[in-house]
């Protein structure tokens, strides 16, 4: 049986019966999911999706009903004060307690639950003959927890990081460790995650009365008494939770997590018995029953739930709680459903990656778990892992995430906020788990520094399955795509699941020795001689993302080409549209016509219209000037009228507004700065200019005319065309393929350039600029031809000379003077 026979939905029946919720899955996602269609999205463990019902019943209960402000009385204010506590007994209630047992206190989420606890727990610094308290917490849990110990640290706690194999491995029938004094009473606080976000590992909930009791470490080696905190987060995403069998002191949540709305909104699950320890020293409004001004005298009130909320919470999000449950149950019948279903697809997914083979029988997926995706019990419906290629290196995450925004495929890349899990998993030194959180350095001498996450949540469909192996058979899989049979019978055949220890590990004691890339490594390995080329195309791109305009001479502006990315487009929010996400403005021609001070707006089906390239001080005067955001930098804006913003919405069926640059603002440049060098930027993302050389693009042109699989038709054969795809500003002829790459900087005419850095390619290379159309190749080639970082062109910025006063002017024909640092 090959691939495409496996991954077929009567297989997926064999590995798992469960599917759907009783009724008509596809039906539920057509009626309540409808804006997913065309959309895979594997990324419910980040947030699920709301259903189209909930918003509905919300709006519709909000549109009818006036909420007044709880801490007042009137009816309006008794009726939003009645709804909350409701809501407090239905969240009980999902979680198998009881309003004696738990207080519900509501937070903005799960991490200011966390720090709630954090900041109200009853430290006791150490003393002398008696012991101070420890804060513990297990390895794999989340930035938010670990980050508790700034505040700890400051209370002179200890701070006792805990590995899973530590807490049953140094555990005792009899404790009588002692804490270094008396201390029999000394509050402690372990922490640890019903289910972990990085491997959905679930670790058992008898942990929570293994440490109360003290009979699991660390609890089992220090006297006084242990309080647990059980995050939930993650687990409450796809699984059912018994607090009367796991009686965790604290247990934090998100609700966007289970419903997908509201957002901004979490609770905080407490003991009441816990509750009582904690020491409160800020009071909020509603949380005082008395106090003075002049003297300090304070009486908190004594509900629970009202003495940690401070201020008037968030209501209307409260009351949106409610009708996510109505949803959840109504679509689902409960998280008994969910589980099953989500974990059958998370598990099916798990088996065909972890037996999908190049043509040499390597395996495509090194998979991060503990277990082998047998029981809900123990694993979630999280799949970690990285992809190899055919000779075993791993394959840089970032370089996954960008192929699969391409298939309109949605996951997540990185550490997910979990460091301990990350190291542990891929085993990287502290050093090499510093970078930065949302970098891109996702490969460090050839070792990962994160890896890709999908997963599953109540409306993921096996469809969703089938499109990601998919994927991954195409993009990532040498030719022919095989299978290794023997294992996937094992897995078939397991039954339980005992820790097998890290797959990492166990893949580099049975994997072959790396054999060298034939070729090189597609970088750094050519034979740069510096010799001359001539500039053969020059482009600029008035409008951010919009079609480039083609000029044969034409000046060098203080930000760039002069004009080149003065505008953008934004849509109601202010938030900057591209081709990602709006492909139809390749569609639109700007034009610059200098001689009459005109910026032309053309594109098929609409009128010609203009706006001015230069207003003066009326654009200060008459027009709105605004903030907005281009790649992380803040950027002032001016707001080009009506009839522009009428144009563009008419065109791509939203609305949206046509804005410029500033003129008298001014954005640093982002690529370091030589010496030299022009310091500003325009709207571009990244440099002044973009520079490709032809003879590269002929090349991965023949690449993919190469491929077994390449069927994407005669316009990526066409050069024109796909030289436009890569939108540089300036292309280059005469020279090796990719020689570029080394080159130091460059002299144009006679304007010089310094090389700031290579450009990294996403999915909008993929876009047709002549149809709007999406492919993809040249994304996929490149990828392969690159297998690290997949970049292609150089940015540069001008150097001009402090003393010079006459402008540069650049023109095709022009020959290209470039230069290697040896030759520099």
């Amino acid at each position: 049986m090959d691939f495409q026979q496996l991954c077929t939905f009567e297989t997926f029946q064999q590995v798992w019966s469960h599917y759907g919720h009783g009724g008509d899955l596809r039906e539920v996602v057509e009626e309540e999911f409808a804006r997913i269609k065309g959309i895979t999205y594997l990324d419910h463990a980040a947030t699920t999706l709301y259903p189209e019902s909930l918003i509905r019943e919300y709006c519709k209960d909000i549109s009818s009903n006036v909420y007044g402000n709880p801490h007042s009385h009137n009816p309006s204010s008794r009726l939003t004060h009645d709804i909350i506590e409701q809501v407090r007994y239905r969240v009980l209630q999902h979680f198998d307690a009881t309003p004696e047992e738990y207080a519900v206190i509501f937070t903005s989420g799960c991490t200011a639950s966390l720090k709630l606890v954090a900041e109200s727990f009853p430290w006791r610094r150490r003393a002398d003959g008696e012991a101070g308290s420890r804060f513990c917490y297990l390895t794999d849990s989340h930035t938010s927890v670990v980050g508790m110990r700034g505040l700890t640290s400051g209370y002179g706690v200890v701070a006792l990081p805990v590995s899973p194999r530590e807490v049953e491995n140094r555990a005792r029938e009899d404790p009588d460790g002692d804490d270094g004094g008396g201390g029999r009473e000394t509050p402690h606080l372990f922490c640890y995650p019903a289910q972990s976000n990085f491997s959905g590992r679930k670790y058992p909930l008898s942990y929570v009365e293994g440490i109360q009791a003290r009979r699991l470490y660390p609890a089992c080696e220090h006297r006084g008494r242990w309080l647990v905190l059980l995050d939930a987060a993650s687990h409450a995403c796809c699984s059912p939770l018994s607090l009367r069998d796991c009686p965790a002191d604290f247990v934090p949540i998100s609700f966007y997590k289970m419903f997908g709305f509201p957002t901004g909104l979490g609770a905080l699950l407490v003991r009441r018995d816990a509750a009582s320890t904690l020491k409160k020293a800020y009071f909020g409004g509603g949380t005082a029953a008395a106090y003075l001004v002049g003297e300090d005298y304070y009486v908190h009130v004594a509900n629970v739930s009202d003495r940690f909320e401070d201020g008037t919470v968030s209501f209307l999000d409260i009351i949106a709680v409610n009708h996510g449950f109505e949803a959840l149950h109504r679509i689902t019948g409960g998280m008994h459903s969910v589980q099953q279903h989500s974990f059958g697809l998370a598990r099916y997914t798990y088996m065909l990656l972890s037996c999908l083979c190049h043509g040499n029988g390597r395996p495509v997926a090194q998979i991060y778990t503990e277990g082998q995706f047998v029981s809900p019990a123990t694993q979630g419906a999280i799949l970690n892992f990285n992809l190899k290629d055919c000779r075993g290196q791993i394959i840089g995450y970032s370089q996954v995430d960008r192929m699969a925004a391409l298939f309109n495929i949605h996951l997540r890349t990185g550490c997910f906020c979990n460091t301990g899990a990350c190291q542990s998993f891929l085993g990287l030194t502290s050093q090499q788990a510093g970078h930065v959180c949302g970098d891109d350095v996702d490969l460090v001498d050839g070792q990962p520094t994160g890896s890709v996450r999908v997963s599953f949540g109540y409306m993921s469909t096996f469809e969703d399955c089938q499109t990601f192996l998919n994927f991954v058979a195409e993009c990532f899989v040498e030719k022919p795509v095989t299978v290794d049979h023997a294992r996937l019978e094992k897995l078939k055949a397991a039954k339980e699941s005992p820790p097998i220890g890290i797959t990492t590990r166990e893949a580099e004691e049975t994997e072959k020795p790396r054999e060298a890339p034939p070729g090189g490594s597609g970088r750094g390995e050519l034979n740069c001689t510096g010799e001359a080329c001539n500039l053969t195309g020059i482009y600029i791109y008035p409008i951010k993302s919009c079609g480039a305009h083609e000029v044969h001479d034409w000046p060098v502006g203080p930000l760039g080409l002069l004009y080149d990315r003065c505008w953008m487009v934004v849509n109601a929010n202010g938030v900057c549209l591209s081709q990602k996400r709006a492909p139809r403005l390749c569609l639109v021609c700007p034009r610059v016509h200098l001689s009459s001070n005109a910026l032309t707006l053309q594109a098929s089906g609409m009128d010609t219209i203009s706006v001015p390239l230069e207003n003066g001080d009326q654009m200060h005067s008459s027009c709105r000037v605004s903030q907005s955001k281009v790649c992380g930098d803040r950027v002032e804006t001016v707001d080009c009228g009506d009839e522009a913003a009428s144009w563009f919405s008419g065109f791509l069926g939203q609305p949206c507004r046509l804005i410029r640059l500033n003129p008298r603002f001014t954005r640093s440049l982002k690529k370091r700065r030589p010496s030299g060098a022009a310091a500003s930027l325009s709207l571009v993302n990244e440099a002044q200019y973009l520079l490709i050389n032809l003879a590269s693009v002929k090349l991965i042109q023949k690449l993919i005319s190469s491929r077994q699989d390449a069927s994407e038709g005669d316009d990526l054969l066409d050069t024109q065309n796909f030289v436009r795809r890569f939108r540089a500003n300036l292309v280059v002829a005469g020279v090796e393929p990719f020689e570029e790459d080394n080159w130091s900087h460059l002299i144009i005419g006679n304007a010089r350039f310094a090389v700031t850095g290579q450009c990294g390619r996403c999915q909008m290379i993929g876009i047709d600029q002549d149809t709007g159309l999406r492919s993809k190749e040249p994304l996929v080639s490149l990828s392969l031809y690159r297998r690290e970082k997949v970049t292609f062109g150089v940015y540069l910025a001008h150097e001009r000379p402090e003393s010079a006063t006459a402008a540069h002017v650049l023109s095709a024909g022009a020959l290209v003077q470039p230069a290697t640092p040896s030759l520099k």
